[in-house]
């Protein structure tokens, strides 16, 4: 397949966060809450309506 670029980003994708809740019966339930962030935002308009492949790599901190 070949193209032309139409978006390069890079940082944090979706904010993820996980917390254990202990209940008053002594059960433990994990709580988890995802939020997008201005990246996700961004790719999403990007791509809107077109055909595309898109291919993500993690990157250490510090590149």
């Amino acid at each position: 397949m070949s193209g032309r670029p139409i978006f390069e980003g890079e940082g944090v994708f979706v904010k993820y966060e996980e917390k254990k809740v202990k209940l008053e019966n002594g059960h433990e339930l994990t709580h988890r809450s995802e939020e997008p962030t201005e990246l996700w935002w961004r790719l999403k308009e990007a791509v809107k309506g077109k055909k595309v492949r898109i291919v993500a790599y993690e990157v250490e901190d510090g590149e």
